[in-house]
């Protein structure tokens, strides 16, 4: 989709805009795992433990709104044709968004069992970047393909973010 999205609440604030789009649950628990690569239908619902119906919803509203696109596929026993849900630029762009939430909730919100940090690396390195994705250590801003997330929780190696899909594949 392309240009400035239309939204249910057209407004002049754009806060109000953005929140049409990502405000409703599990909207930007799907993004982030979008952000991390996931794109198949049964890996969010396995990973979010989300039931089907929600998860149809809120896949079809992400499309709608331009945020992810649909790729066909076939699975690799030959099966009937698929989609994954895919990154758009707009969707991409949600990463400092999804970066302040995490910096948010790790000051402000207590898991509920102890937990180290969320972190944003720069894959290069190895290091930590800031909230602008600049690494001290290299001394220059990372550009997508270097920033990684390290979720220690959920696993010990850090996952390096998907990149938008190309507008061919859409």
């Amino acid at each position: 989709m392309s240009g400035q999205q239309q939204t249910r609440s057209g407004g002049a604030c754009p806060i109000a805009r953005a929140s049409s789009v990502v405000g409703d649950r599990w909207i930007l628990l799907i993004m982030r795992n979008a952000t991390l690569g996931m794109a198949r239908f049964d890996e969010f619902r396995s990973e979010l433990g989300i039931a089907d119906n929600i998860l149809s919803n809120r896949l079809g509203r992400l499309v709608e709104a331009g945020l992810l696109t649909k790729v066909a596929y076939r699975s690799e026993s030959g099966g009937r044709a698929r989609s994954e849900y895919r990154l758009t630029p707009a969707g991409a762009d949600l990463l400092p968004v999804l970066n302040a939430l995490a910096v948010w909730g790790e000051a402000h919100t207590t898991p509920a069992e102890p937990a180290e940090p969320m972190r944003t690396l720069h894959s290069v390195c190895g290091h930590t970047l800031d909230a602008r994705q600049f690494c001290e250590s290299c001394g220059r801003e990372a550009v997508r393909g270097e920033i990684a997330w390290l979720r220690p929780w959920h696993s010990s190696e850090p996952r390096v973010i998907a990149d938008a899909v190309s507008e061919s594949l859409r």
